[in-house]
């Protein structure tokens, strides 16, 4: 599906379908059966359904391959989720392991500095979402789950945890999340040593990638340009956040953190929101958010959701107000979250107050 939905409809189940996936030494170009990976948001260039095409999370960094945290980051030696909310860069703070309380309440820049010096050598950096579409796409292929990714509902965002019943319902007013400590079991949420709790692995077993449904949600590097063509990052001084303000400016820097290059982030076209649409059709195609449709509202209780036809997860796309992606949902979002949800974001974190994200490294070399 190559993801060109313009607006609400309503969700078609029948769309869910397996991914094929092949492994190769050279990137797809313009043959019969493949197609060239398209460079701009929105775009198809000549790529049809049936075709192969080279991921994109391959291509910035010249790379056969990634590696990928197999946990949402940890803040090392943290002994409550308050503990763990710290909007700093660190990078002798991390640690990339089960049974931990994730990073939470930090900025797209900390969280952008943080991986980038985790480890040069390797050219670390804060995953990309196309990077992240990539871990999805492979989840729902043969060499994956191809199964609903079960939420880490843990309430204290302790990485790899698993809830016990799969979510039946978008709102939080009736999601069953529970607050435990590392290590410990609870009735609603398993820890990840328990062996219950590989539904929330991307393989179904201890192979897979964790934290991708629910946990904390995750800022991604992908972020919408301005109408100028310079991405958002325009800061109010009023915020804490470097990369991001209220709305989406241009100044180039923010909190003294200028931009990265352009391979560390994904790039997606300007729009504004009317109405409600979301104007899937500027994904990034292979980063697993507008192929996932069609879309469509739902209420649950007091909320109302946007949900997508890949299992109900949410799905937002990033427009003027909201110019940051976010993945996975949080542990509170129930049948919301999912590795095929995403989500725009202001991209802050404002003072006084937790926007519950985290973030995640990935490794290109």
């Amino acid at each position: 599906d190559l993801g060109n939905y313009t607006g609400l409809s309503s969700i078609d189940s029948s769309k869910v379908h397996d991914i094929e996936i092949i492994f190769g030494d050279y990137d797809t170009a313009d043959k019969e059966g493949e197609c060239r990976t398209p460079g701009v948001s929105g775009s198809s260039g000549n790529c049809k359904e049936g075709d192969y095409m080279t991921h994109p999370a391959f291509q910035s960094f010249g790379t056969k391959g990634i590696w990928v945290g197999k946990f949402e980051v940890g803040y090392k030696g943290a002994t409550s989720a308050a503990g763990a909310e710290k909007n700093s860069y660190d990078v002798s703070k991390i640690v990339v392991k089960p049974n931990v309380y994730a990073w939470g309440n930090i900025s797209p820049a900390n969280a952008h500095l943080n991986s980038y010096n985790y480890k040069r050598e390797y050219d670390s950096h804060m995953m990309k979402n196309t990077e992240w579409g990539a871990v999805a796409y492979l989840q729902h292929s043969m060499y994956g789950s191809r199964a609903s990714v079960r939420i880490n509902n843990n309430s204290n965002y302790i990485t790899g945890y698993s809830a016990v019943i799969e979510p039946t319902n978008g709102n939080s007013e009736y999601n069953d999340y529970e607050g435990k400590i590392p290590g410990e079991d609870g009735i609603k949420t398993l820890h990840y040593f328990n062996p219950k709790s590989i539904v929330s692995s991307t393989t179904n077993n201890y192979t897979g990638i964790y934290d991708m449904s629910g946990g904390y949600e995750e800022f991604m590097m992908g972020v919408m340009l301005h109408s100028s063509g310079e991405p958002c990052v325009g800061m109010n001084s009023s915020y804490t956040s470097g990369f991001a303000g209220p709305y989406c400016h241009t100044s180039g820097t923010a909190s003294g953190i200028s931009f990265p290059e352009d391979k560390y982030y994904d790039k997606y076209l300007y729009a504004i929101r009317h109405n409600g649409e979301e104007n899937f059709n500027r994904r990034i195609l292979g980063d697993a958010t507008g192929e996932v449709g069609p879309f469509s509202r739902v209420t649950y209780g007091s909320q109302t959701r946007s949900i997508n036809s890949w299992y109900h997860d949410e799905g937002w796309f990033v427009f003027d107000d909201y110019p940051w992606f976010t993945r996975g949902a949080s542990a509170g979002s129930g049948l919301g979250a999912g590795i095929f949800s995403f989500e725009s974001s202001v991209g802050m974190r404002v003072l006084g107050f937790s926007m519950g994200r985290a973030y995640r490294i990935v490794l290109s070399f």
